[in-house]
Protein backbone atom coordinates (compact mmCIF):
# COMPACT_ATOMS: atom_id res chain seq x y z
CA UNK A 1 0.00 0.00 0.00
CA UNK A 2 1.04 3.28 -0.88
CA UNK A 3 0.32 6.93 0.50
CA UNK A 4 -1.71 8.25 -2.47
CA UNK A 5 -4.10 5.37 -2.90
CA UNK A 6 -4.97 5.08 0.68
CA UNK A 7 -8.25 7.89 0.10
CA UNK A 8 -8.33 7.51 -3.25
CA UNK A 9 -11.81 8.01 -4.69
CA UNK A 10 -12.80 10.14 -1.77
CA UNK A 11 -14.43 13.46 -2.94
CA UNK A 12 -13.43 16.32 -0.89
CA UNK A 13 -14.87 20.06 -1.25
CA UNK A 14 -12.75 22.63 0.32
CA UNK A 15 -14.99 25.69 1.79
CA UNK A 16 -11.52 27.33 3.72
CA UNK A 17 -9.00 30.30 4.06
CA UNK A 18 -5.53 30.17 4.92
CA UNK A 19 -4.27 27.29 7.27
CA UNK A 20 -6.21 25.36 9.68
CA UNK A 21 -8.83 24.54 6.78
CA UNK A 22 -6.51 24.44 4.07
CA UNK A 23 -3.78 21.84 6.29
CA UNK A 24 -6.40 19.54 6.44
CA UNK A 25 -7.10 19.42 3.05
CA UNK A 26 -3.79 18.88 2.55
CA UNK A 27 -3.14 15.76 4.74
CA UNK A 28 -6.22 13.62 2.92
CA UNK A 29 -4.95 15.53 -0.90
CA UNK A 30 -1.17 13.53 0.52
CA UNK A 31 -3.32 10.46 1.54
CA UNK A 32 -5.05 10.59 -2.41
CA UNK A 33 -8.45 12.25 -2.07
CA UNK A 34 -9.51 14.37 -4.86
CA UNK A 35 -9.54 17.90 -2.94
CA UNK A 36 -11.14 20.42 -4.82
CA UNK A 37 -10.98 23.93 -3.37
CA UNK A 38 -13.79 26.70 -3.73
CA UNK A 39 -12.26 29.74 -3.78
CA UNK A 40 -13.80 33.24 -4.56
CA UNK A 41 -13.09 34.77 -7.93
CA UNK A 42 -11.11 38.10 -7.21
CA UNK A 43 -8.44 37.01 -4.73
CA UNK A 44 -9.02 33.41 -3.86
CA UNK A 45 -7.98 32.36 -0.73
CA UNK A 46 -6.29 34.76 1.38
CA UNK A 47 -2.80 33.21 1.55
CA UNK A 48 -2.50 33.20 -2.04
CA UNK A 49 -1.06 37.36 -0.92
CA UNK A 50 0.85 36.08 1.81
CA UNK A 51 4.82 36.49 0.98
CA UNK A 52 7.27 34.92 -0.27
CA UNK A 53 5.76 36.05 -3.28
CA UNK A 54 7.76 34.14 -6.25
CA UNK A 55 7.17 35.15 -9.86
CA UNK A 56 3.49 36.39 -9.13
CA UNK A 57 2.60 32.92 -6.57
CA UNK A 58 2.65 32.48 -2.71
CA UNK A 59 5.22 29.99 -1.69
CA UNK A 60 3.47 30.05 1.72
CA UNK A 61 0.16 28.83 -0.53
CA UNK A 62 1.91 26.64 -2.41
CA UNK A 63 3.05 24.83 1.06
CA UNK A 64 -0.61 24.35 2.28
CA UNK A 65 -2.13 23.28 -1.25
CA UNK A 66 0.00 20.91 -3.22
CA UNK A 67 -2.56 17.97 -4.55
CA UNK A 68 -5.60 20.25 -5.10
CA UNK A 69 -7.51 21.08 -8.05
CA UNK A 70 -8.92 25.14 -7.86
CA UNK A 71 -12.36 26.56 -9.07
CA UNK A 72 -13.40 29.76 -8.85
CA UNK A 73 -17.35 30.32 -7.65
CA UNK A 74 -18.88 33.30 -5.99
CA UNK A 75 -20.91 32.31 -2.91
CA UNK A 76 -22.58 35.17 -2.45
CA UNK A 77 -24.06 34.69 -6.13
CA UNK A 78 -27.39 32.70 -6.28
CA UNK A 79 -26.20 30.66 -9.00
CA UNK A 80 -22.87 29.96 -7.92
CA UNK A 81 -24.55 28.72 -4.49
CA UNK A 82 -26.67 26.21 -6.45
CA UNK A 83 -23.54 24.95 -8.15
CA UNK A 84 -21.42 24.46 -5.44
CA UNK A 85 -24.66 22.67 -3.64
CA UNK A 86 -24.56 20.42 -6.68
CA UNK A 87 -20.83 19.85 -6.06
CA UNK A 88 -21.08 19.57 -2.03
CA UNK A 89 -24.23 16.86 -2.98
CA UNK A 90 -21.41 14.80 -4.57
CA UNK A 91 -18.55 14.83 -2.29
CA UNK A 92 -17.84 12.44 0.32
CA UNK A 93 -16.29 15.03 2.48
CA UNK A 94 -16.91 18.93 3.20
CA UNK A 95 -14.77 21.50 5.04
CA UNK A 96 -14.88 24.75 6.09
CA UNK A 97 -13.28 27.14 8.01
CA UNK A 98 -15.97 29.81 8.17
CA UNK A 99 -17.36 31.42 11.43
CA UNK A 100 -20.43 29.67 12.45
CA UNK A 101 -23.91 30.44 10.58
CA UNK A 102 -22.07 31.88 7.74
CA UNK A 103 -22.74 28.23 5.30
CA UNK A 104 -26.14 27.97 6.63
CA UNK A 105 -26.72 31.63 5.61
CA UNK A 106 -25.15 30.45 2.10
CA UNK A 107 -28.01 27.68 2.32
CA UNK A 108 -24.49 25.44 2.03
CA UNK A 109 -25.12 24.50 5.93
CA UNK A 110 -24.93 20.71 6.95
CA UNK A 111 -28.84 20.47 7.54
CA UNK A 112 -29.49 21.51 4.06
CA UNK A 113 -26.97 19.53 2.51
CA UNK A 114 -27.44 16.38 4.59
CA UNK A 115 -31.01 16.54 3.16
CA UNK A 116 -29.21 16.07 -0.91
CA UNK A 117 -26.78 13.84 0.79
CA UNK A 118 -26.64 12.09 3.92
CA UNK A 119 -23.83 10.19 4.07
CA UNK A 120 -22.34 13.31 3.93
CA UNK A 121 -19.50 14.08 6.29
CA UNK A 122 -19.37 18.08 7.04
CA UNK A 123 -16.02 19.01 9.26
CA UNK A 124 -16.41 22.51 10.41
CA UNK A 125 -13.43 24.01 11.43
CA UNK A 126 -13.95 27.14 13.81
CA UNK A 127 -12.18 29.36 16.90
CA UNK A 128 -14.63 28.38 19.96
CA UNK A 129 -16.56 25.89 18.05
CA UNK A 130 -20.30 25.36 16.42
CA UNK A 131 -22.28 26.83 19.72
CA UNK A 132 -21.39 27.97 22.89
CA UNK A 133 -21.10 31.42 24.58
CA UNK A 134 -18.03 31.62 22.32
CA UNK A 135 -18.71 30.48 19.25
CA UNK A 136 -19.90 33.80 17.51
CA UNK A 137 -15.94 35.57 17.83
CA UNK A 138 -13.90 35.06 15.51
CA UNK A 139 -10.16 34.05 16.22
CA UNK A 140 -6.59 33.64 14.45
CA UNK A 141 -3.62 31.25 15.95
CA UNK A 142 -1.91 34.18 18.11
CA UNK A 143 -5.45 34.78 20.02
CA UNK A 144 -6.19 31.14 20.90
CA UNK A 145 -2.39 31.07 22.02
CA UNK A 146 -3.52 33.82 24.65
CA UNK A 147 -7.06 31.92 25.19
CA UNK A 148 -5.83 28.59 25.51
CA UNK A 149 -3.16 28.37 28.42
CA UNK A 150 -0.70 28.29 25.95
CA UNK A 151 1.61 31.89 26.29
CA UNK A 152 1.25 30.90 29.90
CA UNK A 153 3.60 27.99 29.89
CA UNK A 154 5.52 29.93 26.96
CA UNK A 155 8.66 32.09 27.26
CA UNK A 156 11.12 32.57 29.87
CA UNK A 157 9.69 32.92 33.40
CA UNK A 158 10.07 36.94 34.23
CA UNK A 159 9.00 37.05 30.54
CA UNK A 160 5.96 38.81 28.19
CA UNK A 161 4.17 36.67 26.92
CA UNK A 162 4.92 35.39 23.90
CA UNK A 163 3.77 33.30 20.92
CA UNK A 164 5.10 29.68 19.68
CA UNK A 165 6.53 30.45 16.85
CA UNK A 166 4.51 27.85 14.85
CA UNK A 167 1.06 28.60 14.36
CA UNK A 168 0.43 25.77 16.38
CA UNK A 169 -3.51 26.13 17.19
CA UNK A 170 -3.97 26.28 13.63
CA UNK A 171 -2.59 23.22 12.51
CA UNK A 172 -3.19 21.38 15.44
CA UNK A 173 -7.02 21.97 14.41
CA UNK A 174 -6.04 21.26 10.77
CA UNK A 175 -4.93 17.64 12.33
CA UNK A 176 -7.69 17.00 14.53
CA UNK A 177 -9.84 17.45 11.88
CA UNK A 178 -8.08 15.24 9.09
CA UNK A 179 -7.74 12.47 11.84
CA UNK A 180 -11.97 12.72 12.59
CA UNK A 181 -12.94 12.97 9.08
CA UNK A 182 -10.22 9.65 8.35
CA UNK A 183 -12.25 8.16 11.13
CA UNK A 184 -15.65 9.22 10.22
CA UNK A 185 -14.93 7.37 6.44
CA UNK A 186 -14.83 4.35 7.67
CA UNK A 187 -18.59 4.77 10.06
CA UNK A 188 -19.85 6.36 6.84
CA UNK A 189 -18.47 3.23 4.89
CA UNK A 190 -20.65 0.45 7.96
CA UNK A 191 -23.51 2.72 8.46
CA UNK A 192 -23.94 4.87 5.49
CA UNK A 193 -24.92 7.97 7.53
CA UNK A 194 -23.00 11.35 7.46
CA UNK A 195 -22.08 13.35 10.65
CA UNK A 196 -21.17 16.58 11.44
CA UNK A 197 -17.51 17.35 12.54
CA UNK A 198 -16.84 20.44 14.67
CA UNK A 199 -13.19 21.11 15.47
CA UNK A 200 -12.36 24.55 17.43
CA UNK A 201 -9.13 25.95 17.36
CA UNK A 202 -9.65 26.00 21.33
CA UNK A 203 -10.43 22.31 21.96
CA UNK A 204 -7.61 20.92 19.70
CA UNK A 205 -4.49 23.20 21.66
CA UNK A 206 -6.25 21.98 25.10
CA UNK A 207 -6.51 18.34 23.86
CA UNK A 208 -2.55 18.71 23.09
CA UNK A 209 -1.98 20.21 26.47
CA UNK A 210 -3.11 17.05 28.10
CA UNK A 211 0.25 17.37 30.91
CA UNK A 212 -0.72 20.66 31.51
CA UNK A 213 -4.41 20.07 32.09
CA UNK A 214 -3.54 17.07 34.32
CA UNK A 215 -1.18 19.23 36.36
CA UNK A 216 -3.64 21.74 37.41
CA UNK A 217 -6.51 18.94 38.09
CA UNK A 218 -3.83 17.26 39.92
CA UNK A 219 -2.51 20.18 41.93
CA UNK A 220 -4.90 22.95 41.56
CA UNK A 221 -2.03 24.72 40.82
CA UNK A 222 -1.50 26.35 37.18
CA UNK A 223 1.29 25.46 35.01
CA UNK A 224 4.15 28.05 34.53
CA UNK A 225 6.59 29.37 32.18
CA UNK A 226 10.29 27.71 32.79
CA UNK A 227 11.71 28.84 29.54
CA UNK A 228 13.37 25.27 27.35
CA UNK A 229 13.39 23.93 30.89
CA UNK A 230 10.71 21.10 32.22
CA UNK A 231 8.31 20.88 35.29
CA UNK A 232 8.76 17.23 36.54
CA UNK A 233 12.47 16.38 34.90
CA UNK A 234 15.81 17.46 34.68
CA UNK A 235 18.52 17.71 33.25
CA UNK A 236 15.97 18.49 30.29
CA UNK A 237 16.44 21.97 28.35
CA UNK A 238 18.39 24.17 26.70
CA UNK A 239 21.84 24.63 28.08
CA UNK A 240 24.51 27.39 27.35
CA UNK A 241 28.02 26.79 26.42
CA UNK A 242 31.37 27.78 24.93
CA UNK A 243 29.74 29.17 21.59
CA UNK A 244 26.38 29.50 22.25
CA UNK A 245 23.65 26.92 22.97
CA UNK A 246 22.68 23.30 22.85
CA UNK A 247 19.45 21.02 23.89
CA UNK A 248 20.10 18.05 26.17
CA UNK A 249 17.44 16.04 27.72
CA UNK A 250 18.14 12.80 30.36
CA UNK A 251 14.91 11.88 30.96
CA UNK A 252 15.89 8.95 33.53
CA UNK A 253 18.24 7.82 36.04
CA UNK A 254 20.35 6.11 33.63
CA UNK A 255 20.66 8.83 31.41
CA UNK A 256 21.65 11.11 34.20
CA UNK A 257 24.30 8.38 34.73
CA UNK A 258 25.50 8.92 31.49
CA UNK A 259 25.85 13.06 31.47
CA UNK A 260 27.52 12.92 35.28
CA UNK A 261 30.45 10.80 33.43
CA UNK A 262 30.36 12.84 30.57
CA UNK A 263 30.83 15.56 32.22
CA UNK A 264 33.32 13.75 34.53
CA UNK A 265 31.45 14.81 38.08
CA UNK A 266 30.45 11.19 39.20
CA UNK A 267 29.65 12.77 42.36
CA UNK A 268 26.99 14.63 40.86
CA UNK A 269 25.14 10.88 40.66
CA UNK A 270 24.87 10.80 44.12
CA UNK A 271 24.22 14.15 45.10
CA UNK A 272 20.91 14.42 47.48
CA UNK A 273 19.83 17.19 45.36
CA UNK A 274 19.55 14.94 42.13
CA UNK A 275 18.68 11.57 43.16
CA UNK A 276 15.72 11.55 40.77
CA UNK A 277 13.96 13.01 38.11
CA UNK A 278 12.09 14.79 40.70
CA UNK A 279 14.78 16.13 43.08
CA UNK A 280 16.20 17.48 40.17
CA UNK A 281 13.60 19.08 38.77
CA UNK A 282 13.06 20.68 41.84
CA UNK A 283 17.03 21.95 42.08
CA UNK A 284 17.27 22.27 38.66
CA UNK A 285 18.36 25.90 38.96
CA UNK A 286 21.01 24.46 40.91
CA UNK A 287 21.94 21.98 38.59
CA UNK A 288 21.68 24.32 35.85
CA UNK A 289 24.68 26.37 37.26
CA UNK A 290 27.05 23.67 37.90
CA UNK A 291 26.51 21.83 34.50
CA UNK A 292 26.65 25.15 32.41
CA UNK A 293 30.18 25.76 33.79
CA UNK A 294 31.34 22.67 32.52
CA UNK A 295 29.90 23.26 29.67
CA UNK A 296 31.50 26.60 28.77
CA UNK A 297 34.68 24.69 28.83
CA UNK A 298 33.65 23.43 25.15
CA UNK A 299 31.54 24.43 21.98
CA UNK A 300 28.15 22.77 20.96
CA UNK A 301 29.41 20.81 18.80
CA UNK A 302 31.75 19.62 21.06
CA UNK A 303 28.93 18.55 23.82
CA UNK A 304 26.97 17.14 21.03
CA UNK A 305 29.23 14.67 20.19
CA UNK A 306 30.34 13.53 23.88
CA UNK A 307 26.54 12.88 24.49
CA UNK A 308 25.43 11.05 20.88
CA UNK A 309 28.42 8.86 21.75
CA UNK A 310 27.35 8.11 25.47
CA UNK A 311 23.76 7.83 23.93
CA UNK A 312 21.67 10.52 25.76
CA UNK A 313 19.32 12.59 23.62
CA UNK A 314 20.58 16.18 22.59
CA UNK A 315 20.59 18.37 19.67
CA UNK A 316 21.79 21.90 18.24
CA UNK A 317 19.53 24.81 18.25
CA UNK A 318 18.79 24.50 14.47
CA UNK A 319 17.60 27.26 12.56
CA UNK A 320 14.97 25.89 9.73
CA UNK A 321 18.08 26.52 7.03
CA UNK A 322 19.96 23.94 8.99
CA UNK A 323 17.12 20.92 9.79
CA UNK A 324 16.27 21.12 6.08
CA UNK A 325 19.96 20.29 5.05
CA UNK A 326 20.50 17.34 7.82
CA UNK A 327 20.84 13.96 6.57
CA UNK A 328 18.14 12.60 8.13
CA UNK A 329 15.61 14.84 6.60
CA UNK A 330 17.41 13.84 3.27
CA UNK A 331 17.39 10.02 3.93
CA UNK A 332 13.48 10.36 4.42
CA UNK A 333 13.14 12.52 1.08
CA UNK A 334 11.20 14.81 2.80
CA UNK A 335 12.28 17.75 1.09
CA UNK A 336 11.02 17.95 -2.78
CA UNK A 337 10.83 19.94 -5.82
CA UNK A 338 7.67 21.55 -6.41
CA UNK A 339 6.26 23.62 -9.77
CA UNK A 340 4.38 26.78 -9.23
CA UNK A 341 1.85 27.18 -11.74
CA UNK A 342 3.72 29.38 -13.88
CA UNK A 343 6.21 27.04 -14.06
CA UNK A 344 9.10 28.07 -11.86
CA UNK A 345 10.38 25.61 -9.55
CA UNK A 346 10.79 25.65 -5.95
CA UNK A 347 10.97 23.26 -3.11
CA UNK A 348 8.69 21.99 -0.44
CA UNK A 349 8.23 20.03 2.68
CA UNK A 350 5.72 17.16 1.85
CA UNK A 351 3.85 14.58 3.75
CA UNK A 352 6.26 13.32 6.78
CA UNK A 353 4.34 10.27 7.04
CA UNK A 354 6.25 6.97 5.31
CA UNK A 355 4.15 4.13 3.98
CA UNK A 356 6.24 0.73 3.57
CA UNK A 357 9.63 2.85 3.96
CA UNK A 358 8.22 5.05 0.80
CA UNK A 359 7.57 9.21 0.80
CA UNK A 360 4.88 10.38 -1.15
CA UNK A 361 5.32 11.89 -4.07
CA UNK A 362 3.89 15.44 -5.50
CA UNK A 363 0.68 14.32 -7.40
CA UNK A 364 -0.34 17.99 -8.30
CA UNK A 365 1.21 21.33 -8.17
CA UNK A 366 -0.15 23.75 -6.04
CA UNK A 367 -3.43 25.29 -8.56
CA UNK A 368 -3.49 28.88 -10.26
CA UNK A 369 -6.68 30.35 -9.27
CA UNK A 370 -10.21 28.66 -10.77
CA UNK A 371 -7.59 26.60 -12.99
CA UNK A 372 -9.67 23.50 -13.18
CA UNK A 373 -13.07 25.48 -13.20
CA UNK A 374 -13.96 23.33 -16.91
CA UNK A 375 -12.70 19.74 -15.83
CA UNK A 376 -14.82 20.45 -12.42
CA UNK A 377 -17.88 21.97 -13.55
CA UNK A 378 -17.90 19.52 -16.69
CA UNK A 379 -17.61 17.08 -14.95
CA UNK A 380 -19.25 17.10 -11.55
CA UNK A 381 -16.25 16.89 -9.41
CA UNK A 382 -15.74 13.19 -11.35
CA UNK A 383 -12.62 12.27 -9.37
CA UNK A 384 -9.02 12.76 -11.24
CA UNK A 385 -6.26 10.07 -11.28
CA UNK A 386 -3.49 10.84 -11.37
CA UNK A 387 -0.63 8.78 -12.09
Amino acid sequence: MNQESTLKGIRVIEVCNVAAGPFCGLLLADMGADVVKIEQPDCGDTLRSWAPITDGYSENFASLNRNKRSVTLNLKNDRDQRLAADLIAQADVLIENNRPGVMDRLGLGYADMRKRNPALIYCSISAYGQSGPRSQEGGFDLTLQAMSGLMSVTGEPDGAPVKCGVPVCDFTAGLYAAFSIAAALRGVAQSGEGTHIDVSMLGATLGIAALQTSQYFGTGVDPVKLGSAHPRNAPYQVFRCKDGYFGMAAGNNSLWKSVCAVVERADLFQDARFLNPTDRAVNQDALREILEAIFQTADADAWLERFRAAGVPCAPINNYSDVLADPQVEHMQWVRDLELPNGVRTRTFVSPIRFDARTADVRLRPPALGEHNEEVFDGLLKPQTVE
